[in-house]
């Protein structure tokens, strides 16, 4: 996370805090990935899409009575919060504020229940947010008591609240304050945009909720990520590392949901781990990133044919995504060397601010656009294909629904080790690689990855982390070999930095186990605990309505729930690149999180129906008390002689296929009016004689750009482009812009719409 400027953030804390924060913009902190692991391998992958079937998945064609009949619905809505003014949530550059938007944020809701007791449900969600969050989750939860009884039904045992992880979405909504620093604290409209959104998702996923069937099946993808930490990686055991082909996890797992009464699919939810990093640190647009890309894709094809319904929805998950990159081509120097990036630390030279990963359009300098839309478009291909094949090709899901939560106190757990003795977790605390950053987003000053034990770091770190609150004696020997650089979990000023206490969730669909993962959990990481599952599973037996063909099929998704940054293996952690440095529970948080998971297991069994373990100690929730120091948008105004939504530059009469179409308008703050389920942009052609819209902004090639034209007149512009090199299926004809916006009248009063109209185009 980057964390220059903090006092900003902070200002009405208390004058120790002001001090802190004085200190540290005095000082500097770097920019660093706050979310996101670094490159350091060589390793470039060009490899084709493949779809690969494993033993289990090779089937005779379908029929009705090869799955159990479930209760299935899934739902789509617009959680697109404030695109302007806005710290972007992901890479905590705080120079990183909005400026428009690129593509709209969706939450995608995927129900299944018990066909037979509707106690018996699971809600998975996704959103196209940087993970799930504490307040957010029960935001969700509160907001589904208030839509009446028959929402009941969800509740904390069986809502799984995920994110993308999409560095390139508005900030300001997460529940602890460390995140909310950079962004100037917690805004009510970006968080209300992400809750009241879900809450439309899941009620249209409710509204359609029909009897059907599950199927899943596996692909590989080969060339849409590598692993930007394989220097840690290579710390795991040799023989572990054997057993697998890849550094990272190349299988795309898919469950189809299909429903009965006409065989229409209703939609698709995958698992496959990537960074949602492709935009870039420079980018100021919004948009979902590479999965927000494939998500659009595939839905955008399944407009047409008739196996799907009309709002079919495809839901496309993160996984074990800590040490993925979506920067195939690997990490360079970027100070005119040429050369690759130092493998054990990430530097060039004697820092790391000259070391980025490269995406596979990096040559094409749009803040990683063309990347973006590569890498979705790649797990778009690879998703297709498995789609399509899966009329032959896949495992029925048969058996109960089953579901647990519960939260744990991580912060002094007492745990058996894998070999036996017993071990403790910590309270929360950071290292100083943290601060090192990544290939994505790398640090600045003397901060190196790869940097256990005694930091080798300018001392005045010490001084500023003992300022802000020094670790304990055993703090420092719980967390060893990590040098702490921020002890963050036993700070409460003016309130929780991070959470202490966790979620610990396990959704049950038949034989389908989906680990959601509060923290990001490394390739190995998830391989380990994946595996833990599905021994732990089989034992228990609870496949029971599976035969041998079809054992536990085990998938992890994540960020959910709380954001509680990494989890490394043991060994990663020893190492103290960025992963392990963020790993925030000390060198065993995997293993809790391994033994938490499988003690309660019995309660997916087939016989606990209705049985749900003990809740736990409730997470604070900091919405009503947060800081938000986020400027308000005061009023708007037109230059003089002019008014809203007039021309300032308008459009050239004509232009080739591959231009750039541009027009600029008098505009107002995009935060008067979010437009959640519209749109401030769109494009119209004319068709036989009337205009029709062919485009809007959740489409990735029509951008909608604002800037303020002067601060104390209020006024602003907005700027509408059109790539149409990008964007398939253009006729020839004429066309136009249409931009929608709204404005607040000087000295308060009610906001107003208006609308402007480009001049007409033609495209040859």
């Amino acid at each position: 996370m980057a964390r220059s400027h903090l006092a900003a953030a902070l200002a009405a804390a208390c004058l120790g805090i002001l001090v802190t924060f004085h200190l540290i913009s005095q000082f500097g902190l770097p920019n660093v990935g706050f979310f996101h692991f670094q490159q350091s391998s060589p390793e470039a992958t060009t490899s084709p899409n493949q779809v690969v079937f494993g033993p289990a998945a090779v089937r005779p064609a379908e029929t009705k009575d090869d799955g159990s009949v479930y209760l299935l619905g899934a739902g789509k809505a617009d959680i697109t919060g404030p695109v302007v003014e806005i710290n972007l949530m992901g890479y905590a550059d705080p120079d990183q504020v909005g400026s428009g938007l690129r593509q709209r944020l969706y939450s995608r809701a995927f129900i299944v229940g018990d066909i037979d007791n509707e106690e018996e449900r699971t809600l998975y969600l996704v959103l196209d947010t940087q993970s799930g969050d504490t307040a957010v989750r029960h935001g969700i939860l509160e907001g589904l008591k208030e839509l009446g009884t028959e929402y009941s039904l969800y509740g904390e045992n069986n809502v799984a609240v995920t994110g993308t992880h999409s560095h390139s979405g508005p900030g300001a909504w997460l529940n602890y304050l460390l995140p909310q620093i950079t962004s100037k604290g917690f805004d009510g409209q970006s968080y209300r945009a992400i809750v009241d959104g879900a809450l439309l998702s899941i009620k249209r996923a409710h509204e359609a909720l029909a009897p059907g069937y599950l199927t899943v099946a596996e692909t590989k993808i080969l060339d849409a990520n590598i692993n930007r930490s394989l220097y840690a990686y290579l710390a795991n055991p040799e023989e572990e590392r054997a057993k697998y082909q890849h550094e990272v996890d190349k299988t795309m797992t898919m469950l189809r949901f299909r429903r009965a009464e006409d065989g229409k699919d209703m939609g698709v939810l995958t698992w496959f781990p990537v960074h949602g990093t492709s935009m870039l640190g420079n980018n100021t647009k919004i948009s979902g990133d590479n999965k927000g890309v494939a998500a659009m894709l595939f839905e955008k094809d399944m407009q047409s044919p008739s196996e799907g319904t009309e709002d079919f929805v495809a839901g496309f998950s993160q996984a074990n995504v800590g040490d993925t990159s979506p920067n195939v081509l690997g990490a360079y120097c970027e100070d005119g060397s040429g050369e690759k990036c130092n493998f054990k630390d990430s530097t060039c030279g004697k820092g790391n601010k000259m070391c980025h990963g490269r995406g596979p359009m990096f040559r094409k300098k749009d803040q990683g656009a063309s990347s973006c839309l590569e890498i979705g478009r790649r797990q778009y291909v690879g998703a297709k294909a498995l789609y399509l094949s899966m009329t032959t090709n896949n495992v029925p899901i048969k058996g109960p629904v089953r579901s647990f939560h519960a939260y744990r106190d991580f912060s002094n757990m007492t745990i058996q080790h894998p070999n036996g003795s017993l071990v403790s977790t910590c309270p929360a605390a950071l290292g100083y690689s943290f601060a090192a950053g990544t290939t994505d987003g790398p640090g600045a000053f003397d901060f190196k990855q790869n940097n256990p034990g005694s930091p080798n770091a300018n001392p005045v770190w010490s001084v500023v982390r003992n300022f802000l609150h020094e670790p304990s004696e055993s703090q420092k020997a719980c967390h060893a070999p990590k040098p702490i650089l921020l002890d963050v979990g036993d700070i409460e000023r003016p309130y929780l930095w991070t959470p202490n206490i966790v979620d610990i969730q396990i959704l049950r669909i038949g034989q389908l186990l989906i680990i959601v993962s509060p923290g990001e959990a490394t390739t190995m990481a998830g391989r380990r605990w994946k595996e833990s599952i599905s021994y732990a599973a089989s034992t228990l037996a609870l496949a029971l309505e599976a035969d041998d063909e079809n054992p536990p099929v085990v998938v992890l998704g994540g960020p959910a729930n709380s954001y509680t940054h990494y989890i490394a293996t043991e060994e990663e952690y020893n190492i103290q690149r960025y992963e392990g440095a963020s790993t925030l529970y000390g060198p065993h948080t995997l293993n809790a999180y391994i033994n938490m998971t499988t003690s309660l297991l019995p309660y997916l069994h087939t016989n606990a129906q209705g049985k749900h373990p003990s809740p736990g100690p409730n997470p604070p929730i900091h919405t009503n008390i947060s800081y938000n120091f986020n400027p308000k948008v005061r009023f708007d105004r037109p230059p003089f002689f002019k008014k809203f939504g007039q021309i300032v530059r308008d459009v050239e009469a004509a232009y080739h296929r591959g231009d750039t179409v541009m027009a600029t308008f008098v505009g107002a703050n995009p935060r008067n009016n979010l437009r959640l389920e519209g749109t401030f942009a769109a494009v119209e052609h004319l068709s036989h004689g009337s205009w029709k819209r062919v485009r809007d902004d959740s489409n990735w090639d029509l951008i909608y750009q604002w800037r303020r034209t002067s601060t104390i007149l209020g006024t602003s512009e907005v700027e509408l482009s059109w790539e149409t090199g990008r964007d398939d299926g253009i006729e020839g004809g004429l066309y136009r812009f249409r931009y929608f916006g709204d404005s607040k009248p000087f000295g308060g009063g009610e906001i107003e719409a208006f609308q402007g109209v480009s001049g007409v185009f033609r495209i040859d």
